[in-house]
């Protein structure tokens, strides 16, 4: 299940779409994520005490299954930039995730064999 939420933003149908249409693509990717909770926030600080550029927030967290607790925040100037570099470390994260795993199965496997000589 993905969730949007907006935070300091007006809600827009647009990057709506936006987001669930890359994170749809990183889900197709990662089989496992379909059994988690995936909430995007999507968020723009702007100090109206303290001029300057606005910043764009997005941050993706997921909850339950296998990838539970990634967390990952990408800032840029402009919403939908921000999106896509959040995209990209996603991928990147979740794709090392995989290797870790994949490490400590081989890792375990090559220990088995390796038991202990008895009566010598």
């Amino acid at each position: 299940m993905i969730q949007i939420k907006f935070k300091n933003l007006e809600r827009s149908e647009l990057a709506r779409q936006a987001a669930l249409e890359r994170i749809d693509a990183i889900v197709e990717k990662f089989e496992d994520l379909k059994d988690s909770r995936i909430t995007v926030t999507l968020e723009m600080e702007n100090s109206p005490t303290q001029a300057g550029p606005d910043v764009f927030n997005v941050k993706i967290h997921v909850a339950g299954g296998r990838f539970d607790g990634t967390v990952v925040t990408k800032s840029s100037s402009n919403l939908y930039v921000a999106l896509a570099d959040l995209v990209e470390h996603m991928l990147e994260k979740l794709n090392r995730f995989g290797d870790r795993e994949r490490v400590k199965e081989r890792a375990k496997a090559r220990r088995l064999p390796r038991l202990p000589e008895q009566g010598q």
